[in-house]
């Protein structure tokens, strides 16, 4: 058992017999009172948020979560069919465990994915993903001096705003967690 010392942000827990992640972690000592860890806690299998303070000292259970970066092959359905490079299994992860980064995974990509006995509970895009622009409406040369974005279509279907300069068939970096530009790559 652990206790409440051992949690930080990112942590898995048992909490009220489901398994949660630690998004907020704080230590509070107001005024004379005894202290307290404020939580903010969200639930893998629905998506729900809750609070809670935990005693100090209190007793936790650490869920025992073993990540592992797997290879991204092809969607089925509801699921992404990703594959262990070392023993060549293939492991099918629900579409809903990568959240909005599932729209930007492209097949051969390395995603990483926290199981705990042998059943995914988290799963992770890469950060940063380099796709090609398959349409977006041509820049007008000169109208860079202002911040306007415009709409563009990735080749993965996905569609994000891009600065006026970007055109079609360029390979763009995006960063999966704000679906947001970050620069042009050469």
């Amino acid at each position: 058992m652990a206790n409440t010392g051992d949690i930080h942000v990112g942590s898995v827990i048992r909490f009220n017999g489901e398994l949660v992640q630690i998004i907020e972690y704080q230590h509070r000592t107001p005024g004379n009172l005894r202290a307290f860890f404020q939580a903010k806690m969200r639930n893998l299998k629905s998506g729900k948020l809750a609070e809670y303070r935990f005693r100090a000292g209190e007793d936790v259970e650490l869920a025992r979560v073993e990540y592992r970066e797997l290879q991204y092959i092809y969607k089925e359905g509801e699921h992404f069919v990703c594959m262990d490079n070392d023993s060549y299994e293939q492991v099918y992860i629900p579409e809903d465990l990568f959240g909005s980064g599932s729209q930007f995974l492209k097949e051969g990509m390395t995603v990483k994915i926290a199981f705990e006995q042998d059943t995914p509970i988290l799963a992770e895009a890469p950060t940063f993903v380099e796709l090609e622009i398959t349409y977006t409406e041509p820049g007008i040369k000169g109208d860079t001096a202002t911040n306007t974005l415009k709409q563009a279509t990735l080749e993965t279907g996905a569609i994000i705003n891009v600065p006026l300069f970007v055109d079609q068939g360029e390979k763009i970096k995006v960063d999966t967690r704000t679906m947001t530009y970050v620069e042009r790559v050469k």
